[in-house]
């Protein structure tokens, strides 16, 4: 089963499967399932066209994949235009949310560079 271009697992439930999509996480795969009015427990495979029309119907009403990842791009870039303070954080690739970076924080900032080569040189006297 493919959704906007995407390749939905056939063997996980779908309440999971559809989390493959970007913009799609459990909660918005319920509130799909409940209006498309499909069990959760269903696999993908065993889907009738039936539901899987529905399934698409309840998807095409979320702004989701390229159309969020631009948007959400956008709002980023709008952020540094305007120099506030997360825009900066964002461009120097520091937390934007408050969080610590004295330790942590390593998966924006990658991994730690050492300063200096560990030896100190010794003065003549």
């Amino acid at each position: 089963m493919r959704i906007l271009g995407i390749t939905i697992p056939e063997e996980k439930r779908i309440e999971m499967a559809l989390t493959a999509i970007f913009g799609i996480g459990r909660s918005r795969a319920h509130k799909i399932l409940d209006e498309a009015q499909v069990e959760y427990s269903k696999k993908p495979k065993d889907l009738t066209a039936d539901e899987e029309g529905k399934i698409r119907l309840a998807i095409e009403k979320f702004k989701l994949e390229a159309d969020l990842k631009r948007e959400v791009g956008a709002n980023i870039k709008r952020l540094k235009d305007i120099k506030s303070y997360r825009g900066m954080r964002h461009a120097r690739k520091l937390p934007a949310r408050g969080q610590r970076t004295k330790t942590n924080a390593r998966t924006l900032k990658g991994p730690k560079k050492t300063m200096g080569s560990g030896k100190k040189k010794e003065s003549k006297k």
